[in-house]
């Protein structure tokens, strides 16, 4: 088995490291990840220039664009066969509700969806973000299940892992993904220039995060496995939006 793998935190991001190095004892790893932290690029793509591609000393391979880019450029320029699978992580942090919509962890692995390939993003969910090893192991995991079946059509995951050691894990739950209250407001700032800066505020606390949502499912130690679509739609509102559109001034 193939895995491509990438991240959002840049490719000298501990969890990439942990999670590569685990992987590799149950596949043929090849990572392509960006140069520095990307993180909340969603599904960028860089069309004003060109990208690099550059290899490490460690063998990583990083790119001077999004997690995107270096997914899409690893499948469609880079590798001479397509990858078995697209894993993407382990991210720094939590990828829950709303925030799947920003996360560039999330992204890379949805190129790889939409480029017809089976596709993981896994996210470490807590506050001092040290147990990289426990998310790592539950990819493993994943891909073992992953090799024992066959699958009708590509499936695209989101995975979070609580930050504990991976003995005191309490299960895997397969779940939707809850929601956010609005975002904290914007910080104002003043740079060293005198100049007027704003930092982004904090994402909001868990609104939606009831049972069965990934947010009660890593509230409880457990694993939180969350199938993704790509299909924006609507349907509820479509025919109403029909009468809007035909009857409506």
């Amino acid at each position: 088995m193939r895995i491509l793998l990438s991240n959002d935190d840049g490719y000298l991001a501990p969890g990439l490291v942990c999670l590569a190095k685990h992987l590799s004892t149950v596949a043929d790893v090849v990572v392509v990840a960006p140069e520095r932290d990307r993180s909340g690029a969603s599904n960028s793509l860089t069309l004003d220039r060109p990208l690099n591609l550059r290899k490490a000393e460690n063998g990583f391979y990083y790119v001077n664009g999004t997690p995107t880019d270096c997914v899409h450029l690893a499948v469609t320029g880079m590798l001479d066969t397509q990858p078995d699978i697209v894993i993407s992580g382990v991210n720094s942090g939590a990828n829950m509700g709303d925030d799947t919509i920003y996360s560039g962890t999330v992204a890379a692995a949805t190129e790889g969806f939409l480029l017809g390939i089976p596709s993981i993003a896994i996210s470490l969910a807590g506050q001092k973000l040290v147990n990289f090893d426990s998310a790592a192991r539950v990819a493993v995991n994943l891909v073992r299940r992953f090799e024992e079946n066959t699958h009708t059509s590509s499936w695209l995951l989101n995975v979070n892992v609580p930050d504990i050691a991976y003995a005191e894990l309490q299960g895997t739950e397969v779940t939707r993904l809850g929601k956010r209250h609005k975002a904290e407001p914007a910080i104002k700032a003043t740079n060293p220039h005198g100049q007027t800066v704003y930092w982004v505020g904090a994402a909001g606390k868990a609104q939606d995060a009831g049972e069965g949502t990934d947010f009660y499912a890593i509230a409880n130690k457990r694993v939180s496995i969350t199938p993704l679509q790509i299909d924006l739609t609507q349907y509820a509102q479509i025919e109403a939006v029909r009468n809007w559109m035909e009857h409506g001034r």
